[in-house]
């Protein structure tokens, strides 16, 4: 067994990899970039090792800088995560000629499979069902045009290296095709330093499973069951699930048996991930196979009680696997989504800052948090905007579900946007508990983006009985603090709360352990131990276990519950009649700039001066977090004033055209 390994990688991978390690006795070395030199990761590893600045092109991505790390600090192999080196094969091929173990795949399948063009080409060889498309390297947007109409619309135009939803783009006409290409080839090419795509026939309605796979170097491969990860944006996973709620046994046996030939095909060790598309009749299609650890692993580990960062070691000193397929047991149901740092509110763009505050979920048997950040930490624009990954466990699949819903709603951050409050309507969705997926759920179910789930008249009742108990808690004790009340229970207190625009007479009588609220004249019980300080209450309303985000505002909450944003403002009688009297505050007109809607750089600017401009049509595109963002006009009329250029670095609404 190893003494000493070298994470090759940042943020929650790389702690997940050091609580493995830890646990087997094994010593670890963290590497690091300047913006992550107080990182989680390199607080929780033995050793740490500076790279360079922040981009990863000359940090995270430059392996001569790795090797020399291994060497200075003696390690004796090297676990690259995903992303960054993962499943580049000249790495692997450095570290095998420096005689250091890669805890990953051999570089002849990194090659074969890593690489989405050549894959395609061996799986269809290997007789694995294939996607319809154009499998070679496509040099020009032109040509892509005339390869996309060959094949049909629409298209998919996909990066051959990498993964993430980097570097891909669906096209439904030539037009999109052009813009499609020129994007993903840029995206490819900074995230992977590899532009080459390809394009293949896109599924409507797909959902995407995939299946997990642990091989040895003695030949021996078996299948871990599958993961669900239809629910998808912009191409990149944000809630995955195992097993699937739609295969049946006899699908699953046969994609499974696929993934096991075609990992045969290429010699295939350690874990690995075999992607299938598969369409509303369980035809199922090879896509691409990740030649490394998944983000989702998790859901596999909770319902096989298999450790695959454990076995990915084991299997790299030589180690024979030490089960066998029929030793394969799916236990139960396992929920992962993962928490982003961006709004949805504000059509989910990157959001970058400190996280003020970060309180995540108690972890348990059955509440598993997977995270790289610590509150105070900072969320930079230089890498992919995870800050955690929350899996929940359930004998079912809908007691995994009510799980996950409540750990979210306990999972409090501050400082940046996330995108908790949307997991949470996710996860409340009636589409969702049903099991009806598909990767154009998001884009069905929230076409206008996300604005906050739905209020409906139960939920209203307890988010109001709730802010008036926590209200009255916390005047009870400012009172007693002045000194003005005597006596351990206060008397009965009129209110009217405001919520969601509609306002309420409540009257609440608090009692040892929360309080009774009469509202709409039927009597509703709150019992907690929230006291004031709190963010998150946690308690029963009727009897039913309720946990909900409170944020204090100068009279009232700002609340987020089940992926319901509003707030609750609580009066006096004499001050809700007062406030109806306060003229309503208009917004500013800000319809003649274009504002950066996040934290980023600028990569192009497509109008000039004095050139008039349509709505929809492009003005800049700017990066942030990896991914290429194109800011369209919104309204016909001409530019009057440039205020940035190219290279920039931006702020949320910084200013980058005014208009006439």
């Amino acid at each position: 067994m190893f003494s000493k390994i070298l994470i090759a990688n940042r943020g929650e991978i790389a702690c997940r990899v050091i609580k493995t390690a830890r646990r087997m006795g094994i010593g670890t070395v963290a590497v690091y970039s300047d913006a992550d030199k107080d990182a989680l990761h390199v607080r929780m590893a033995d050793e740490a090792v500076h790279l360079g600045p922040p981009p990863a092109a000359q940090s995270y991505l430059l392996a001569d800088r790795i090797l020399e790390a291994v060497k200075a600090t003696g390690a004796e192999a090297v676990h690259p995560g995903y992303g960054f080196l993962s499943e580049n094969a000249d790495f692997a091929k450095k570290l095998e000629k420096a005689g250091v173990a890669f805890i990953g795949p051999s570089p002849a399948a990194i090659e074969a499979m890593g690489d989405k063009i050549e894959s395609k080409r061996l799986a269809q060889k290997a007789k694995v069902s294939v996607v319809p498309g154009h499998v070679g390297v496509i040099k020009t947007a032109d040509e892509a045009v005339e390869i996309a109409k060959e094949i049909g619309f629409p298209v998919m135009i996909k990066a051959s290296a990498g993964g993430g939803g980097k570097g891909m783009r669906i096209a439904h006409s030539a037009k999109e095709v052009k813009e499609g290409f020129a994007s993903a080839t840029n995206e490819a090419k900074s995230s992977f330093a590899d532009d080459r795509v390809f394009i293949e026939r896109y599924i409507v309605e797909p959902r995407h499973i995939e299946i997990q796979v642990l091989g040895d170097t003695h030949g021996n491969i078996v299948y871990l069951g599958e993961r669900e990860c239809s629910i998808q944006r912009r191409h990149q996973k944000v809630i995955e699930e195992a097993p699937s709620p739609f295969l049946d046994d006899k699908t699953r046996a046969a994609m499974g048996k696929q993934a096991v030939e075609l990992a045969k095909a290429v010699g295939y060790s350690s874990a690995g991930t075999v992607e299938f598309i598969v369409d509303q009749e369980r035809n199922f299609f090879f896509l691409e196979m990740n030649t490394r650890l998944q983000v989702e692993h998790p859901v596999t580990e909770m319902i096989t009680g298999i450790d695959l960062v454990e076995q990915m070691i084991r299997v790299a000193t030589g180690e024979k696997l030490g089960l066998t397929q029929k030793d394969v047991r799916l236990n139960g149901w396992a929920v992962e989504s993962r928490i982003y740092a961006e709004d949805p509110l504000r059509g989910f763009l990157p959001s970058t800052g400190r996280l003020v505050r970060y309180k995540p979920p108690v972890e348990s048997e059955t509440v598993r948090i997977d995270t790289g950040v610590y509150e105070g930490a900072e969320i930079t624009m230089f890498y992919d905007p995870m800050i955690a990954k929350l899996v929940t466990y359930g004998h079912t699949r809908a007691d995994a579900i009510e799980r996950q819903q409540t750990a979210l709603d306990a999972f409090y951050i501050r400082g940046i946007g996330q995108n908790v409050p949307f997991l949470s309507a996710v996860m409340a969705h009636p589409r969702f508990i049903e099991g009806r997926l598909s990767t154009a759920f998001i884009a069905q179910e929230y076409p206008d983006g996300f604005h906050g789930a739905p209020l409906d008249a139960a939920m209203a009742d307890m988010l109001i009985a709730v802010a008036a108990v926590t209200n009255q808690i916390e005047e009870d004790r400012a009172r007693r603090i002045c000194g003005r009340v005597e006596g351990a229970v206060p008397s009965p207190k009129d209110w009217v709360v405001a919520l969601d625009g509609e306002t309420r007479d409540v009257s609440v009588n608090l009692v040892p352990g929360g309080g009774d609220v009469t509202l709409n004249g039927r009597t509703m019980n709150v019992r907690t131990d929230w006291h004031p300080g709190l963010a998150v209450f946690e308690g029963k309303v009727n009897g039913k276990p309720v946990t909900i985000e409170l944020d204090r505002l100068p009279q009232g909450y700002r609340v987020s519950h089940a992926g319901v944003l509003t707030t609750a403002i609580v009066r006096t009688k004499r001050a809700s009649e007062l406030a109806a009297r306060m003229p309503e505050k208009v917004p500013a007109d800000l319809s003649k700039f274009l504002l950066c809607p996040m934290p980023g750089s600028v990569v192009k600017l497509l109008v000039e001066e004095g050139k008039a401009v349509q709505a929809g049509q492009n003005l800049a595109v700017v990066e942030a977090m990896k991914m290429e963002n194109v800011l369209k006009a919104t309204q016909d009329g001409t530019v009057s004033k440039v205020c940035v250029e190219v290279g920039d670095n931006l702020s949320v609404d910084q200013v980058i055209m005014e208009f006439e």
